[in-house]
């Protein structure tokens, strides 16, 4: 996992194939106007999700994990909490691996607890799982970027 200001980017290029690509698309896109959309950089190798999000209690979220994707996530406005856990920690499963949707979700409580908000990003490898969405009362805007690992 990575944690960071945007603008310090471009030292974590080498860490993944499509990470550059990921963050110039960041870089050279206004995403507070761009609509809530799916888009295809690279085919099914990198694609970007701009979410409108209402924020969740802790008690709504869970753990989840990726096996084919990286994630990479960026607030625009507002403030995520978000949970961690190693997901080879991670032993209460709930939704096993679903390969089509590259995801399996977990019971488990994470280890720690981000903050992230705008001009900040995280990276999530398959070896992290995430609880997302933590802003309770919040609306707010992110930038979730797949890429293959």
């Amino acid at each position: 996992m990575i944690l960071d200001n945007l603008e310090n980017a471009d030292r974590y290029f080498d860490c993944a194939e499509g990470l550059q690509r990921a963050f110039q698309f960041i870089a050279d896109n206004d995403l507070e106007d761009l609509p809530a959309c799916k888009l295809k950089l690279q085919g099914d190798d990198i694609f970007v999700t701009i979410a409108d999000v209402d924020g969740k209690q802790p008690k709504d979220c869970h753990l989840e994990a990726h096996h084919d994707y990286i994630d990479i996530q960026l607030v625009i406005n507002g403030t995520e909490r978000i949970g961690w856990r190693a997901t080879d920690d991670c032993k209460d499963v709930i939704k096993e691996y679903d390969e089509q949707r590259d995801v399996e979700v977990y019971a488990d409580e994470p280890d720690s607890m981000l903050t992230i908000s705008e001009g900040k990003f995280v990276v999530f490898f398959p070896e992290d799982a995430h609880m997302t969405s933590i802003a309770p009362g919040q609306h707010y805007r992110k930038v979730i970027i797949k890429v293959r690992s």
